[in-house]
């Protein structure tokens, strides 16, 4: 599992642009930037819809005044789903970047892959949230359930910086 002081692996995510689906690499994203950068089990899911990203939305400035050039939220769904799911929670007017791991090769290459059959979840990402900054991971936290939303919150990992 990826740890402080790693660096982020190469890894292929998508995302709705103009002329519809496109490929963004996350280490070039990553590169000479500062990101928060926050991942759900599934657009739409309870926690995920009322807490997680409401949290984000809410310190949006307080990361921004901390010098992180963009925060990012990853899930395990299509560019479609967290195109809607972006529109449909404000993130998307806040200013927050919607990114599908729909193949979990991101997901999957930093150790936060999990499956859940019995509610639906495939290839699903932990609850997590860290700070990158040149690529480098310098803050993780990862929930001990992916329910839960508390040192992965916004107000969580602006805290910890």
């Amino acid at each position: 599992m990826i740890a402080v002081g790693d660096k982020l692996p190469a890894a292929t995510l998508s995302r709705m642009g103009d002329a519809g689906p496109e490929q963004v690499e996350i280490t070039e994203l990553a590169k000479g930037r500062k990101l928060a950068i926050f991942a759900v089990p599934g657009a739409f899911t309870p926690t995920c819809h009322s807490a997680h990203v409401p949290s984000f939305i809410r310190t949006r400035e307080g990361f921004a005044a901390k010098g992180v050039d963009e925060i990012i939220c990853i899930s395990g769904n299509d560019p479609f789903v967290m195109k809607a799911w972006g529109e449909a929670t404000g993130a998307t007017d806040a200013g927050i970047t919607m990114l599908a791991d729909a193949e979990c090769a991101f997901t999957g290459a930093i150790g936060m892959r999990f499956d859940a059959p019995p509610a639906g979840l495939i290839g699903r990402s932990k609850r997590y949230a860290m700070i990158v900054e040149d690529g480098e991971v310098k803050i993780l936290h990862l929930e001990e359930s992916p329910g839960t939303c508390e040192v992965s919150a916004g107000e969580g990992l602006l805290d910890a910086m």
